[in-house]
């Protein structure tokens, strides 16, 4: 093998690492934003979850809802300070995003169509998803909530983080009430395990 292939073979394991890395980073700041937290302990308070979250975030990221849904319901916000006040007004308010005061009793996040684009830098990259969101309330109102992602990645500190959420809704529809009979209050998941 000569130096030119072995250059060409590093750049391209280090171009499908990252893509892992970004998969994985993603995974985590949706499996964190699940409810019930799957998370161990499973009791975590708000502002413990809150701070997990922010970890997977740049110093100065920025979580962007945009289009005429989100607009005004999710809003701009830069860097950690500013993230910290979105997520404590989502995850302190129990989650509820209807006009009513009901707690969110369940929240799974599902990622599909993939594309992540590490940049020619090995430093930053961009990705999109298509998400989607079945929501559960407790006054028995439930929803299924789908959105498209276009975010931004950087290494920070030697570790990629996110640097720019930014999502924009694709649909919002209704469920019967009380569509799912059999869900848990807390997740024992990763209970136990070493």
């Amino acid at each position: 093998m000569t130096n030119d292939e072995i250059i060409t073979l590093k750049r391209r394991v280090d171009i499908l690492e990252a893509e892992a890395d970004i998969r994985r980073l993603m995974a985590r700041y949706m499996w964190l934003c699940d409810t019930p937290l799957p998370e161990h302990p499973g009791d975590l308070g708000p502002q413990e979850r809150i701070e997990l979250i922010l970890a997977l975030y740049a110093t100065d990221a920025v979580w962007e809802g945009v289009g005429p849904f989100y607009d005004n319901q999710f809003g701009y916000s830069q860097g950690q300070n500013q993230l910290r006040e979105h997520f404590e007004g989502f995850f302190m308010a129990k989650g509820s995003t209807q006009s009513t005061t009901s707690e969110l009793l369940l929240n799974a996040h599902y990622l599909t169509t993939e594309q992540i684009y590490v940049n020619d830098d090995l430093v930053t990259a961009e990705a999109q998803w298509i998400h989607m969101q079945p929501w559960l309330f407790s006054d028995g109102s439930a929803l299924l909530r789908s959105s498209r992602l276009h975010n931004a990645f950087k290494i920070e500190d030697g570790v990629w983080k996110i640097a720019r959420y930014r999502t924009e809704n694709v649909y919002v529809a209704p469920l019967p009430k009380w569509f799912a009979s059999n869900y848990p209050a807390k997740s024992v998941l990763t209970q136990g395990v070493a």
